[in-house]
């Protein structure tokens, strides 16, 4: 009697391995409310290790009351402290928040982002709308949040928004 062992393809490669950083994903009623002023920021620390990872995916829970969608661009400083140091985006990630409630994912992945160590990861308002605010998911004692507007930043304890981002592991 002879077996036959069938593989798939036939070079084996290793599956690209993926983890989540940042907080993990909310459902309910704890949220905090931001104006939605051109410039201002909102983002929490992440670690992503001391070895390099790329940037995939960026995902966060929000409800827009606006009845236009809020556009912001994403940020990915180097996390010194309460300051940012470099940031590692080098050209414009965009995205919008539709009216209503919902979770935002933001593809980073074409964007090449290799990054490791502490990082402070957030979203920047493009345009200011007047009476408008959202209301962004959030954990408590997670680590805080930061926000960055009359041109400083600033910890807000406690309460860390429910931003988390898919990251993959380099060699």
């Amino acid at each position: 009697m002879t077996l036959f062992f069938l593989f798939s393809g036939a070079l084996l490669k290793a599956q690209d391995k993926t983890k989540v950083i940042g907080n993990k994903p909310r459902h309910g009623s704890s949220n905090s409310t931001h104006a939605v002023i051109k410039g201002n920021q909102l983002g929490i620390k992440m670690k992503a290790g001391n070895k390099p990872v790329e940037l995939l995916k960026l995902d966060f829970g929000v409800e827009n009351s606006a009845a236009e969608d809020l556009k912001f661009k994403v940020n990915v400083y180097e996390f010194n402290g309460i300051l940012s140091g470099e940031n590692f985006v080098k050209q414009d990630i965009t995205g919008s928040i539709p009216k209503g409630k919902t979770r935002v994912n933001v593809d980073l992945e074409k964007y090449h982002i290799q990054v490791k160590k502490d990082l402070l990861v957030s979203i920047e308002w493009t345009e200011t709308v007047k009476d408008a605010s959202a209301r962004f998911a959030i954990g408590v004692l997670n680590g805080g949040s930061y926000e960055f507007a009359d041109g400083k930043w600033k910890k807000i304890p406690l309460f860390g928004l429910d931003f988390n981002m898919v990251v993959k592991k380099l060699k």
